[in-house]
C-alpha cells in the first residue's frame, strides 16, 4: 500500500525535524512526540480499525506550528493529505 509507505516516510521526516531541536516549548515538543507515537500505533493497525480522530489531532497540530515552525506545519499538512488518501 503506497500511501502507508508515504505516511511512514512523512513520520520519519517529522521525527527528523523534531530531532533538529527547533526552539519549541516543552508543551509543543511533548505534543509532537505524542502525535508521532500515535502515528506509529496507527501504522501498525489495519485500515479498518484506524481512528479518524488522528486526522483531527494533526489538523490541530498544524494550527499550533504554522506561525513559528512552518516546516513542521508543512510536514503535518502532508500527513493529513496522506491520511485522507488512506481513508482516515
Amino acid at each position: 500500500m503506497p500511501d502507508r509507505k508515504k505516511l511512514e516516510e512523512q513520520v520519519e521526516i517529522l521525527r527528523g525535524q523534531l530531532d533538529q531541536n527547533p526552539p519549541l516549548s516543552d508543551e509543543k515538543r511533548e505534543a509532537l512526540e505524542a502525535l508521532i507515537a500515535k502515528f506509529e500505533v496507527q501504522l501498525e493497525l489495519e485500515p479498518a480499525t484506524q481512528s479518524p480522530s488522528i486526522a483531527d489531532d494533526v489538523n490541530r497540530a498544524v494550527e499550533g506550528f504554522e506561525l513559528d515552525h512552518p516546516g513542521i506545519a508543512g510536514t503535518l499538512r502532508s500527513i493529513v493529505i496522506t491520511l485522507g488518501n488512506i481513508g482516515i
